[in-house]
């Protein structure tokens, strides 16, 4: 018993939980999420829309 070597078990769980959570994250942003991109794309295209219908108005 000369490499005997201890183990914090403390670690060890907040380690896996720590894993189990990203996992969980991932998993969620990867259903819910959309990156910055596309946020702003879509706000371009937004802004763009409203463009276009603003100068279609007709000024009495």
């Amino acid at each position: 018993m000369t490499d005997a070597t201890t183990i914090n078990l403390n670690k060890v769980r907040k380690a896996r939980d720590r894993t189990q959570d990203k996992a969980q994250a991932d998993a969620n942003a990867a259903k819910f999420g959309r990156s910055k991109a596309e946020r702003l794309l879509d706000a371009a295209r937004v802004d763009k829309a409203k463009t276009a219908l603003d100068q279609g108005k007709f000024e009495e």
